[in-house]
């Protein structure tokens, strides 16, 4: 059995990858419409839909097109974006007087569900390190109508060179992904792919704590079930940064692996209809 079902198994979660169906899922836009307005033209399309419960504004969507095909779209009034991926902005819950910091943010699915979240108010700083995909960050905060965003191309491990304080900071971090979004990726990675990612993800926390406020709030996550880049991030920056863990408030998903780890958040993609994912709230201490 490939090592990384096997370790699964021994966390216990025998996973069958050929039984790993993920629904296409959206995003409403509420900077552009109602959530009753689009639900009326999903209709007029004859299009099956279903509210994710556990997202503000996430739906499951049936559809035999492509969802980036629709006037709808184009129009900036829903953002394609999967189930998990929509929490941790809920996590981090930032108001309209927050100055946010979105330290890994192209393509811009979470740096437009923050612009929604604070209506345009406040202040979000979005950092990426590819000038390449920059473009396409302008182009979804340009289509959405987020208004509220100032671009660097910039290393978040540099994020201090700003010179700035943050309220809240959104650390997406790279990671190695997972299964259900790849389908080569028990055949592309190695556990020591994982480890070498881990050294990015560990600069770019301690660069996170650097930029906050005093209790000022961090929300880490990944798309990745691999301990490694999960409790054990979190463990290391317990033990060697001053931050403590909090309350996701996620009812969704599982605690963390570790008694130190359990107030984290895991998704299991044989349990939950989601990618697998995982999500950690710190606060400066």
């Amino acid at each position: 059995m490939n090592f990384f079902l096997s370790r699964y198994k021994e966390l216990g979660h025998d996973i069958d990858p050929s039984t790993i169906n993920l629904r296409k899922s959206i995003r409403v836009n509420t900077l552009k419409i109602s959530e009753g307005e689009l639900l009326k033209h999903f209709k007029n399309k004859g299009l099956s839909f279903e509210k994710i419960p556990f997202t503000d504004f996430g739906y499951w969507l049936d559809s035999d097109f492509a969802l980036s095909s629709t006037p709808e779209y184009l129009q900036g009034y829903y953002y394609i974006q999967e189930a998990a991926s929509q929490l941790p902005v809920q996590v981090l819950s930032p108001n309209e007087k927050d100055v946010v910091l979105d330290m890994c943010s192209a393509p811009g699915s979470k740096t437009t569900q923050l612009g929604q979240v604070l209506n345009n108010q406040g202040r979000i700083v979005a950092l990426e390190i590819n000038n390449g995909r920059i473009i396409g960050l302008r182009n979804n905060l340009e289509r959405c109508g987020v208004k509220n965003v100032v671009v660097y191309q910039k290393d978040a491990s540099h994020a201090s060179d700003i010179g700035i304080k943050f309220d809240k900071v959104l650390l997406d971090a790279p990671c190695s992904g997972n299964f259900v979004t790849d389908s080569g990726w028990f055949e592309r990675r190695s556990i020591s792919d994982i480890k070498d990612v881990t050294k990015v993800q560990k600069s770019l926390l301690r660069s996170a704590v650097e930029v906050l406020k005093p209790d000022g709030v961090i929300v880490y996550s990944t798309c990745s079930l691999e301990p490694e880049e999960d409790e054990e991030i979190i463990e290391w920056a317990l033990d060697n940064l001053p931050v403590r863990l909090l309350e996701t408030g996620i009812k969704a998903g599982e605690p963390g692996l570790t008694p130190k780890t359990k107030l984290c958040r895991r998704f299991w993609p044989e349990k939950e209809p989601t990618q697998g994912f995982f999500i950690a709230k710190l606060m400066l201490i």
